[in-house]
């Protein structure tokens, strides 16, 4: 009996170890995502990263979202 649960405790250690390390490579893939979306505004938007400060950065997120919203209504 005791050996049975030694070895359900290290089987689902062993689960929580792999959905621990799949967690981090969702994160890591969002990440990857969201800086190549940000990569791509700034190029397709000729914006200068010397220029944007974080307010800026915070007003063109929240214009890039609005128009996004709008453009999912006319759909």
């Amino acid at each position: 009996m005791i050996g049975w649960i030694v070895m359900s405790q290290s089987n689902l250690e062993k689960q929580e170890a792999k959905l621990k390390a799949f967690n981090q490579k969702i994160k890591d893939e969002k990440n990857k995502i969201e800086q190549r979306l940000g990569k791509q505004i700034i190029s397709q938007a000729n914006l200068d990263y010397a220029n944007l400060s974080n307010d800026q950065i915070k007003l063109l997120a929240k214009q890039f979202s609005e128009f996004l919203k709008v453009k999912s209504l006319d759909h």
